[in-house]
């Protein structure tokens, strides 16, 4: 096991550097560079930019140097803890996701806690009683979130608070704590405000995780062993869970590791209408700018987010399934 998983962190180590060649070259592919962009939003805005300040503005960010110098001294910074300076920003990148990573993080993590309160009682109830009127209700709410947008839910579940509720249901802080220092109020605040947005974001991953769940749980009860365990008498509630539901969340656990980026990749549009301070209207707005140093950290870190979890998901899988031991 200690070999298994030594194997697992030096691949995750190349992982990431290959996120961050990745992720670095990407962001340069499209014509031009953040001063390209720049000149071009300051001539809608009737302004013009002289060649002369453009070259200045290339030397000071380091445009003008071959790709892989400037990816090198990237990573010569962020060895050193400083992620570089945002051209749209100016201001430290750090300084300006510090904060919005954390929420971020702390979002993502309701939003999986929401997905797996629900799908794991309701994927179990599903294939448990298969063609009952409860497991219709179910599969019916469950392909009404996969069709439903996130955005449109945040959408009317916004309306309904401000016209029936008399509710602010947007951002995670109340005016009050919108810019403040952490204290524990701030903490109660957004403890107050993270349910509905984590249960928006969670409702779409919900739907497909009782599918996967229902699915396979399904398929582990049909198997020889089941039948033959409930031939010696073994009660249902034990037959049910102390093998087939082990077995059948394995394709459930071996997705953690794409959770939370989905999370965040797919919480732009929901955050701009929620009004939320994650990380995704930033990186949005960093791609349309090309700001490769604000970009590439933000998709970098969404890079060892999925190494993380992927990490984690296999851990997990060998200790749910002993023929993944045994196979080590």
């Amino acid at each position: 096991m200690i070999s298994y998983l030594a194997r697992r962190f030096f691949f995750a180590i190349l992982t990431t550097v290959a996120v961050s060649i990745l992720s670095f070259i990407i962001i340069r592919l499209p014509p031009g560079d953040y001063v390209t962009a720049y000149i071009a939003e300051q001539a809608a805005m009737g302004n013009v930019i002289s060649d002369q300040v453009a070259a200045n503005l290339r030397d000071q960010y380091g445009l003008n140097q071959p790709l892989y110098v400037q990816y090198a001294k990237w990573v010569d910074q962020m060895l050193q803890g400083d992620f570089g300076e945002s051209m749209e920003f100016r201001r430290p990148v750090m300084s300006v996701i510090g904060d919005r990573i954390t929420l971020t993080v702390v979002l993502s993590l309701t939003a999986v806690l929401f997905t797996w309160a629900l799908a794991i009682p309701i994927g179990i109830y599903s294939a448990v009683r298969q063609y009952s009127i409860g497991d219709y209700i179910f599969t019916f709410i469950g392909f009404a979130g996969i069709a439903i947008p996130a955005f449109l839910l945040a959408l009317v579940l916004m309306y309904l608070g401000f016209k029936y509720l008399n509710l602010d249901v947007g951002g995670l802080f109340s005016s009050k704590y919108a810019e403040t220092a952490w204290s524990w109020g701030r903490v109660w605040d957004l403890a107050q405000h993270l349910p509905l947005p984590a249960a928006v974001l969670g409702l779409e991953g919900t739907a497909g995780s009782i599918r996967i769940i229902r699915a396979n749980l399904l398929d582990e009860l049909r198997k020889p062993y089941v039948v033959t365990a409930r031939a010696k008498g073994l009660s249902e509630l034990q037959l049910i869970l102390k093998y087939p539901v082990r077995l059948a969340m394995n394709p459930f656990i071996s997705t953690i590791g794409y959770i939370f980026p989905y999370i965040v990749s797919g919480s732009i549009i929901v955050s701009l209408v929620l009004g939320l301070p994650t990380v995704g209207p930033v990186l949005l707005e960093a791609l349309l700018a090309q700001d490769q140093y604000l970009a590439g950290t933000i998709i970098l870190m969404l890079g060892i987010l999925t190494v993380l979890g992927t990490l984690l998901s296999d851990i997990l899988l060998m200790i749910l399934d002993p023929r993944i031991r045994m196979e080590e």
